[in-house]
């Protein structure tokens, strides 16, 4: 993993997450996530590390902390953008909407973690968005399953505040021992038939 930034809307939803889903151990993680270092955004890759390994211990925590760090991610970076890029893409047919919306998705990745590389491509519905250098996946060991929750629930979060309803899941993970991760969103047609597929199965968590 390249030494690079760490941006602060990472470092300010991951310390909200906490908040809301460990509340009890806010305290502890404030030793690397400091009042101060999120004030001035100088928290950097080796702080965020050691936060990451510890969440990474906590259990079905971890997975509730990222996802709900994402979708403060996405959130904020939707309300930062200009009322006039909102409105541009707002006008835009579908598929530009859609592929627009990824594109602000793909940035958030970026500016996250600047060592982070996304790209983004959609087809018929089905947009797929490929992360090398995941600040969160870059373990020394294998993991039995994804740890790039925060990134499927940021990208879902994005597009719902883009009034593009989606689905988004992991479907590959550098923790897994993949080149890459992966993150598939799906859209429009794509996303009515895949409910349609589901009607009739065993109900299960959402794909986010």
């Amino acid at each position: 993993m390249r030494d690079a930034g760490i941006g602060r809307v990472l470092v300010a939803a991951l310390h909200q997450g906490i908040a809301d889903e460990l509340p009890d151990r806010l305290e502890f993680y404030e030793n690397w996530l400091n009042p101060e270092g999120l004030r001035h955004g100088t928290i950097g890759l080796a702080p965020l590390a050691a936060v990451l390994s510890f969440l990474r211990t906590e259990g079905p925590a971890y997975e509730a902390v990222t996802r709900r760090a994402g979708r403060y991610a996405g959130t904020w970076t939707v309300e930062e953008l200009s009322a006039m890029r909102r409105r541009l893409i707002a006008a835009r047919p579908s598929v530009l909407r859609q592929s627009a919306a990824l594109r602000v998705a793909r940035d958030l990745v970026q500016r996250a973690y600047t060592g982070s590389r996304a790209s983004v491509r959609i087809r018929r519905g089905v947009g797929d968005l490929t992360i090398r250098s995941s600040i969160f996946c870059g373990v020394r060991e294998r993991s039995s399953h994804p740890l790039c929750y925060f990134y499927a629930a940021a990208i879902a979060s994005v597009l719902a505040g883009l009034e593009i309803p989606c689905q988004t899941a992991v479907t590959g993970c550098q923790a897994e021992g993949q080149p890459t991760c992966r993150i598939e969103v799906r859209m429009g047609r794509a996303l009515e038939q895949q409910l349609l597929d589901t009607v009739g199965a065993e109900p299960g968590a959402p794909a986010e």
